[in-house]
């Protein structure tokens, strides 16, 4: 099979839709729970977007709540995090991913979706705080 130039840059662009779509697909999975925790250990933002009920009952240590319907009017709050690391949770994880659409579209840079959340956070064990808000 001979190939032109044409038939070359077809390939090229298939095999650069293949390997973005994938990378999306990644980002879209976002990272596990114990990767949001030494995230947070070394210096990113923990951000929980749940409501107020849900983290007064359980929430993880040091974590910044600001409820998903509130996140548009307070990114102030986070702002000094615009280009650093931030680790968004729910309670599974689908609030979280469109917290981290939110924040990419207002220009953070540094934004993960904690796959499956609050839930996810407990069923590793990890250290949780109960019933304070």
């Amino acid at each position: 099979m001979k190939l032109n130039a044409s038939k070359l840059q077809w390939i090229l662009i298939a095999v650069f839709v293949a390997l973005f779509g994938w990378n999306q697909l990644q980002a879209a999975q976002g990272i596990d729970v114990k990767q949001a925790q030494t995230m947070q250990q070394q210096g990113a933002l923990l951000l929980d977007v749940r409501e107020s009920s849900e983290y007064a009952e359980v929430h993880a240590p040091n974590v910044t709540l600001i409820p998903l319907g509130e996140l548009s009017a307070r990114l102030n709050e986070i702002a000094p995090f615009k280009d650093k690391p931030i680790a968004v949770m729910c309670r599974s994880g689908k609030r979280s991913a469109k917290a981290v659409a939110l924040l990419e579209a207002a220009g953070y840079s540094q934004v993960s979706n904690v796959s499956g959340g609050m839930n996810a956070w407990e069923s590793a064990g990890l250290e949780v705080v109960r019933g304070k808000p």
